[in-house]
């Protein structure tokens, strides 16, 4: 089978076209066969992390280590990159139950990545579901990461009905996941971004839309329930006189300072710091495709690009123009 392969770290070229060996399932894994794939924050760091240094690393120290044992100290580990993938199942493994020879599916592999192919197995169990009716291939594969993060980041902070919710980021794959999931829940919801995808965002049903390069949330007088941080732009110094009483400054990505920050404020104050990792389920992924079958959630593709152009598709994500999302077909 044909996929794009990396074996070093490096610039887009690196992403090489290559004939590969094709998956055989085990007696619990589904085989499909991808249509569409999609270039995400998480595949152009694996593709370059030889130059994602601690400081650049939006984490803490230590899961900078274990991620740099993971992806490989020299060398890529991780061969075939691609976290997100719709596809139909070719094949099923003999104790598989949930699913069946051409089922049209969707998912999310995670860190273990491995779309950039024209066939992946996966255990029934892992994050795969059926693909929503009303949804292409290439709207389905941009979903999973995103929404998965978002929703049980929001649920953590148990986000209620009537709340004002400020996503900062408001774009990106959590971002624009995080704002439709919080106007399902009945918030009432403020994005930010830059200029130029003030519309794609309010085209996701926000409230409000605030342009950072004009404007500075953090001194106006609105004050929020919850600042929903996705890349930790701003600082808890910053937005807390922004926050109302008993408000929660969330954050998807953090360092140890930010650690120490969610520590203090669970004793002093009602204001509340709060660092929290998603985990990636399979009844998450199941609920979400229930949602954009209700149409409470929907994507937004920005270009599309054969297979073979993947290292243009992660040059044009590199240059950060994207409005909405970018897919690869196959």
């Amino acid at each position: 089978m044909k996929a794009v392969v990396c074996t070093k770290y490096g610039p887009p070229e690196v992403l090489q076209l290559e004939e590969v060996t094709k998956p055989a399932p085990k007696d619990n894994e589904i085989l499909i066969q991808i249509y569409a794939t999609s270039v995400n924050y998480g595949d152009i760091t694996a593709r370059n992390f030889r130059e994602i240094s601690p400081r650049k690393f939006n984490m803490p120290f230590l899961f900078w280590i274990f991620a740099k044992i993971s992806f490989g100290l020299r060398k890529p580990r991780i061969n075939i990159l691609g976290s997100e993938f719709a596809g139909e199942i070719e094949s099923a493994g003999k104790d598989v139950k949930s699913f069946k020879q051409g089922d049209q599916v969707f998912g999310y592999l995670g860190q273990s990545m491995g779309a950039y192919a024209e066939y992946l197995s996966i255990p029934e169990d892992g994050c795969v579901a059926i693909k929503p009716v009303n949804m292409t291939y290439e709207e389905a594969t941009v979903v999973p990461y995103g929404a998965i993060m978002a929703l049980d980041l929001l649920r953590k902070v148990n986000i209620q009905p009537g709340q004002k919710v400020l996503v900062n980021g408001a774009s990106g794959g959590i971002g624009s996941a995080a704002v439709q999931l919080a106007k399902y829940f009945g918030a009432e919801v403020t994005g930010v971004c830059s200029t130029p995808r003030l519309e794609f965002v309010r085209s996701l049903g926000a409230d409000k839309v605030i342009d950072y390069t004009k404007e500075d949330f953090t001194q106006s007088s609105e004050t929020y329930d919850l600042i929903f941080d996705i890349l930790g732009k701003s600082s808890f110094s910053r937005c807390k006189s922004s926050l109302k009483q008993n408000g929660r400054y969330l954050l998807a990505s953090f360092k140890m300072k930010q650690l120490f920050q969610m520590l203090w404020t669970s004793m002093i104050g009602s204001k509340r710091v709060i660092c929290a990792l998603a985990i990636d389920k399979q009844e998450d992924l199941i609920f979400i495709k229930e949602l954009i079958e209700a149409g409470k959630i929907k994507s937004v593709i920005d270009r599309r690009y054969p297979l073979e152009q993947t290292a243009e598709a992660h040059r044009y994500v590199e240059k950060g123009h994207k409005k909405g999302n970018v897919v690869i077909t196959l």
